[in-house]
């Protein structure tokens, strides 16, 4: 007489498991909240609701970036340009509604459309010519801070209308001041994750991630999304150059030099596989968050920013060695 093992001796317990977030954010989250209690005894301001507000603000312009950045890893692909595309974006919308006189919401639309025309220009490159996404980048990284050099002569674009500078503003709850760019941030992260998770174009972006020979052969058009996913990005791109405007109250020239690696560390850092095909979006901001909750603990202890750069590069070298380990077990 043979007996059949039963499929969950726990039915409930099955049932709060599936319930749970996946394990590339349990991770990224866990360190997220060791970290914030490891600062908040170590400083009694770390805690603060105004402080917990303005590690969001300093985070808001590398997050959206990081959107972008993670649809493009999701596929398998880098864009390395992403912080040069932002800061030509934030130079054609100032001086657009500044030298033209052109209405700020109409020189915010050019600024988004250049944007996108540089996410375009990567996603034609690297589908139709079959270019390396690194490569590919490297160049356009190039060609956006020349143009970006070229175009403000080096020079700030300051004396900004008012309505380019609405997403800095601030609205209170309680006595903590929340910034509006903030809350967009939260806002589009929340619409991603909705759309990778929910949707079939979403899937399709995992599916591409994973084998993108397999997915056109499944009669997914893996090269129209690759194209759409790097257009997206661009549109990200110039989303967080309305953000930077917004928060500096300039158009800077010299701005994104350095954040399109600080948005790959976001990434990274937020169990998004830079193999592509696996990954959440939200993990992404809590990586975000991961590197503003140091850079904001350190500062408040006294620690130089030196020690912050070595903090997050030994964060960014045991995120990736988990990931290959990780794919290695499987």
């Amino acid at each position: 007489m043979s007996t059949q093992t039963p499929k969950s001796s726990n039915p409930a317990s099955s049932s709060i498991l599936s319930k749970l977030p996946p394990l590339t954010i349990l991770g990224p989250l866990a360190a997220l909240l060791l970290s914030i209690i490891f600062f908040s005894l170590q400083s009694d301001r770390f805690l603060a609701g105004r402080n917990f507000s303005l590690i969001v603000q300093q985070v808001m312009v590398v997050g959206v970036l990081a959107i972008g950045q993670t649809l493009v890893v999701l596929t398998g692909g880098i864009d390395l340009s992403n912080g040069m595309v932002m800061a030509l974006g934030q130079v054609v919308m100032t001086k657009f509604a500044m030298d033209f006189g052109m209405p700020p919401y109409l020189a915010i639309l050019c600024g988004l459309l250049v944007t996108m025309g540089f996410g375009f220009l990567n996603g034609l490159l690297i589908t139709r010519i079959n270019l390396p996404p690194f490569i590919v980048t490297l160049g356009t990284l190039n060609i956006a801070f020349a143009i970006t050099q070229i175009y403000s002569k080096a020079q700030t674009v300051s004396n900004l209308p008012d309505s380019m500078l609405l997403l800095g503003e601030t609205f209170k709850i309680g006595e903590t001041a929340i910034n509006y760019g903030s809350v967009l941030m939260l806002l589009l992260f929340l619409f991603v994750w909705f759309v990778l998770r929910d949707t079939a174009p979403g899937r399709h972006v995992y599916a591409v991630g994973n084998n993108a020979e397999a997915a056109r052969l499944n009669g997914i058009p893996s090269k129209r999304v690759l194209l759409i996913i790097y257009t997206l990005a661009g549109l990200m791109y110039g989303i967080a150059a309305l953000l930077l405007v917004a928060r500096t109250s300039v158009g800077d020239p010299n701005a994104g030099q350095t954040e399109n690696l600080e948005s790959i560390t976001a990434v990274v850092l937020g169990g998004t596989s830079l193999f592509g095909g696996r990954g959440n979006v939200l993990g992404t901001l809590i990586g975000a968050l991961i590197v503003g909750v140091f850079r904001n603990g350190l500062t408040l202890i006294g620690v130089s920013s030196v020690y912050q750069i070595l903090i997050t590069g030994i964060l960014v070298i045991l995120a990736v060695t988990t990931d290959q380990l990780s794919r290695r077990k499987g």
